[in-house]
């Protein structure tokens, strides 16, 4: 264990650094998604630790952070309301069923995402088009912001109310503050961790003039917790003695599990690549699935929420030096400490400065480029970009990538299906030869048959795929209804510079392209130089 992080960690104290930073961060974080899944604040915190410790140091992605996120928590908030109605349906009424189903749906959710790793289905992240990919990047930063803007409200009385006169300028002046410091910091020293001083400096500000303002304590408690208390968490094993066991159990909790576990290797793995591109290294999908269903079935037993990749305080930890497995580890394990030795002293800290933080990540997630760009790529990819930043505002993370994926996919089909040509020319003994030059596959099949004038040609035709590729199984079947329309003529069809797996499968259909295919064709447009000297 030691080695490994020692592996992964080139610089020491911006590893430990950054983690107390991201520690700190997570806080907030996790104690706000629990709310949003109507479950106790140290539910989410627990998640936090467990996931992010176990993903930190068996993870694919060195430096990046997972938790309790809101992306889980807005499916989560549905399933625990419906198991609590469940459970007082009863015949003996259980109060907390609605959490015990979702720690067995975590469980569930963290062996789906392990077999995902395990099948090696993450390399399918590959497929993800960059224009869903800035999408993804614009939209969550927009969620960021859209749940910073809850920290400008006060509760009373259990209803939540903007912040207004001298607490709205307090509140915005420690925030611009926090900004200010992150800004300028680095552009002084690059060996003080800005965020971590920020939260210092903002603490100490606050503290020293004795400024009313809300903090991480306040904010637990005006949320219904009751602030960061004590204790190591208890292994749940009342999900598997309190919940039947039984087909309906299962029709239940199947379909959540599914969901949130796409979710999170969603949002893990396009965080991972995101990741790449700013560290310029390369990430493992596959062992990143791994890592977050372990982590989630860890998480499950001890009384977490459940979690996944968490591209804000990735960012910080980055941002802040963390490249490592170091860093990744010292959160989890300050955050922990935090919880059970430091939590008076955390909930001292203002939300102020955390939500200056989280400001910061904002601008700096955002991809601000897409506003010089956007005139400049093709529509269909503007309109991608464009419908999965809304989506993922309006719906969720898998909605948006699943909608941009399928929408990039139809624009690419159909702009290759209208690629295919056909240049036709006659040889000196009549035959009508037809050069096709595109990809022939599903989509450009039906504008592949439209080529042929099958009755107005002579008796002998030449079919020449030199500069096309058969891709598919529909084009395979298109060149054998092209033959068939031609025998039924008493036409006579070759078929030149197939591939070998085309000719394969035409032959496996019909011995009669034994004699259609031309098997050894010699390529006219490329020649071998025997004597340089012969050409002048």
């Amino acid at each position: 264990m030691v080695a490994l992080i020692r592996k992964s960690s080139k610089n020491i104290k911006n590893e430990i650094t950054s983690g107390l930073t991201v520690a700190l961060a997570l806080v907030p974080e996790a104690v706000a998604f629990s709310f949003v899944a109507g479950v106790d604040p140290l539910v989410g915190l627990y998640a936090a630790f467990m996931v992010g410790l176990v993903t930190s140091l068996f993870g694919g992605r060195p430096g990046m952070i997972s938790g309790a996120t809101g992306a889980l928590a807005v499916v989560m908030v549905s399933l625990v309301k419906e198991g609590n109605a469940m459970g007082l349906a009863m015949a003996e009424p259980v109060m907390d069923m609605g959490l015990q189903y979702l720690f067995a749906t975590v469980l569930i959710m963290g062996v789906i995402q392990a077999l995902m790793g395990a099948l090696k289905l993450g390399k399918f992240i590959r497929l993800v088009p960059h224009p869903v990919m800035l999408g993804f990047v614009n939209g969550l930063a927009i969620v960021i912001f859209l749940s910073q803007l809850n920290m400008f409200k006060s509760v009373d009385k259990g209803i939540a109310h903007w912040l207004q006169g001298d607490d709205l300028l307090i509140m915005a002046g420690l925030v611009l503050a926090t900004m200010a410091i992150m800004l300028v910091l680095p552009k002084i020293t690059q060996k003080i961790p800005a965020a971590l001083t920020a939260i210092l400096v903002i603490t100490a500000l606050t503290l020293g003039f004795d400024l009313d303002v809300a903090t991480v304590g306040s904010f637990i408690r005006d949320g219904g917790g009751d602030g960061l208390k004590g204790g190591l968490p208890v292994l749940q094993t009342q999900i598997f003695t309190i919940i039947p066991w039984n087909l309906e159990t299962l029709t239940f909790i199947l379909p959540y599990a599914f969901i949130l576990a796409g979710i999170g290797i969603i949002e893990s793995l396009l965080t991972l690549n995101l990741l790449d591109e700013i560290t310029e290294t390369r990430g493992n999908s596959n062992r990143e699935c791994v890592a977050q269903g372990t982590a989630n079935i860890v998480t499950a037993l001890f009384g977490g929420m459940g979690g996944c990749a968490m591209i804000g305080q990735s960012i910080i930890n980055v941002n802040s030096g963390g490249r490592g497995r170091l860093s990744g580890a010292t959160a989890a394990v300050a955050l922990l400490c935090f919880i059970l030795f430091g939590a008076s002293y955390i909930e001292m800290v203002p939300i102020a400065a955390l939500t200056g933080i989280m400001f910061m990540v904002v601008i700096g997630t955002f991809a601000w480029s897409c506003f010089r760009i956007i005139y400049k790529i093709p529509k269909a990819d503007a309109l991608v970009l464009i419908m999965v930043s809304g989506l993922t505002v309006a719906y969720d993370l898998a909605v948006a990538v699943f909608i941009g994926i399928i929408m990039s996919a139809l624009v690419f089909s159909w702009e290759n299906a209208l690629r295919i040509r056909a240049r036709k020319k006659f040889k000196q003994d009549g035959t009508k030869v037809y050069e096709i030059w595109g990809p022939l596959f599903f989509g450009s099949t039906q504008m592949f048959v439209s080529k042929f004038d099958v009755k107005g040609d002579p008796d002998t035709v030449e079919i020449d795929f030199i500069e096309s590729r058969v891709s598919d199984f529909s084009g395979i079947e298109a060149i054998s209804g092209v033959v068939e329309k031609y025998e039924k003529e008493g036409k006579k069809v070759t078929l030149k510079h197939l591939s070998s797996d085309c000719k394969k499968l035409l032959n496996k259909s019909d011995r009669k392209y034994k004699t259609i295919i031309q098997e050894k064709v010699d390529d006219p447009r490329y020649w071998v130089v025997a004597d340089p000297n012969s050409f002048h």
